[in-house]
């Protein structure tokens, strides 16, 4: 059966469902390209129909297109070659009036040094480009400033599920699937915001069943999605009680360090006077557990932290909120990576994760790396450190910048001296647990955090806060304990 994301792939703008300003802003850059010629970075989550509606704008208006994607090497010597020569090239194709629509898809998967200059020539290309160009992007943040500086930007939200549905009902039309309008439903509400991931679901529903019931749908379980942190801002400064900022937290993919870091720097974007004073005393408070958990490692006082930093700073909102706010990353974030040294040990650290987790550079910078520096703060937690440096074969400097030790000092010395015996120890035995005994250790004398972390959950912190038992698997995290 061929699939059906491609079979129903919008051939027109028109058909582009969901985000009806994003559209037609696109159109509108397309169509004054000629008096701007500036790039465009398409932004937003996985499957709101990003790079369709940059294949359907080239549709519309007679473009050929050419496309660089992230299963190709970045390097700049390639991105120049591929990217700079359609860039720069106004008839090679027989394109209206010459253009050719030049699509990066993935381009938030360009990290400056790690990429051997590949983030630098796309700036210094879309900055000279003679062809419209369309950079797609999950993580608009991941992107550099100075390639954002370069660029308009567009969003594209997630699709609602009132506008699923009716996708939905169209292809089962054109494929003879039967259907009940409850099953339909059910499949937009489980993927609200994924129009892709509902299409997918409803083809594979729509092969072992004959018609569609709304318990076909339920038996498929849920997908694991989590909420947006802009959209959660908003909702914690304007709208959410106490109780219900708590709670959308659980679905927020951050830890609480860095929920911390993201509210404190936005909330006096919206709060002022005495509902900011009360909001800091709360983030105070959790600032204060957080140094528990850092000192004794037991990680059952997040949720006293998430309680102040989520609830709390809701309780202090004492008059009503409204218009839009320009939300942004925490300066702590901007101040870590604000030197090119800085940038290169944090990229070079996160590249060692990435292919040791077989995870994305994305995931090992903005999920792993806060982990590992909350659990080997200042290597308070020597076997734990130890266990780190061998797993990533880090050298000191990388071990001083997770830690935050600052300078090499003698006992970050002595942490890798330890990682290479445990690394040699690990080769000599081939038995591929090299941090084994690190986590017999941590666990015995974790134990009691244990049990606390899991009423902790029982609870309903059932969130990123519980990633070091249930979810060690995808922060990398498992071979720690």
């Amino acid at each position: 059966m061929t699939d059906w994301t491609e079979k129903y792939r919008p051939s027109t703008l028109s058909e582009v469902r969901g985000n009806n300003k994003a559209r037609d802003k696109l159109k509108e850059w397309a169509d004054t390209w000629d008096e701007h010629g500036d790039a465009v970075i398409v932004h937003g989550s996985p499957g709101v129909g990003k790079t369709s509606a940059a294949h359907a704008l080239a549709s519309d208006m007679g473009w050929p297109t050419i496309e660089l994607n992230a299963s190709d090497t970045r390097t700049k010597d390639v991105v120049e070659r591929v990217a700079g020569e359609a860039a720069k090239s106004g008839t090679l194709t027989g394109g209206s009036s010459g253009r050719r629509l030049v699509v990066m898809d993935e381009a938030d998967n360009l990290h400056g040094n790690v990429d051997r200059g590949g983030s630098r020539a796309i700036t210094s290309i879309v900055k000279d480009a003679g062809q419209p160009m369309v950079l797609i992007a999950n993580e608009f943040y991941d992107m550099s400033n100075s390639l954002r500086n370069a660029c308009e930007t567009i969003e594209f939200r997630d699709v609602s599920a009132r506008s699923i549905v009716p996708v939905l009902r169209d292809i089962c039309r054109q494929e003879g699937v039967e259907y009940e309008d409850d099953a339909l439903r059910a499949i937009a509400d489980k993927n609200s915001g994924d129009l892709r991931s509902a299409v997918n679901d409803l083809q594979a529903i729509a092969e072992t069943n004959e018609t569609l019931t709304e318990d076909d749908v339920s038996v498929t379980g849920d997908r694991d999605r989590t909420s947006g942190i802009f959209d959660y801002l908003d909702k914690v400064f304007k709208e959410a009680d106490a109780k219900e900022a708590l709670e959308e937290s659980y679905d927020v993919d951050e830890t609480p360090d860095d929920m911390l870091n993201w509210i404190e720097d936005n909330v006096p974007k919206d709060y002022s006077g005495a509902e900011l004073a009360d909001a800091y005393d709360f983030l105070s408070n959790a600032d204060t557990w957080l140094g528990r958990v850092r000192a004794t490692q037991n990680y059952s006082y997040w949720r006293y932290a998430g309680d102040n930093i989520t609830a709390g700073v809701a309780a202090s909102r004492r008059e009503k909120k409204g218009g839009w706010t320009r939300y942004g990353p925490p300066s702590y974030w901007r101040k870590l990576g604000s030197s090119k040294a800085n940038r290169n040990t944090r990229d070079y650290i996160a590249q060692k994760i990435a292919e040791t987790d077989g995870v994305s550079m994305s995931t090992a910078r903005r999920e792993i790396m806060p982990f590992l520096a909350s659990m080997t703060h200042h290597c308070k937690n020597r076997e734990l450190t130890t266990a780190m440096a061998a797993k990533y074969d880090l050298e000191e400097k990388h071990v001083s910048f997770v830690t935050g030790s600052g300078k090499t000092t003698n006992k970050v010395e002595n942490v890798v001296a330890d990682a290479a015996e445990l690394r040699e120890k690990a080769a000599v035995e081939h038995s591929g647990g090299a941090f084994e005994g690190a986590t017999r250790s941590e666990t015995v004398e974790s134990d009691d955090d244990t049990a606390a972390t899991a009423d902790a959950a029982s609870d309903g912190a059932d969130s990123k806060d519980d990633a070091t038992d249930d979810d060690d698997s995808q922060t990398g995290l498992a071979d720690f304990g």
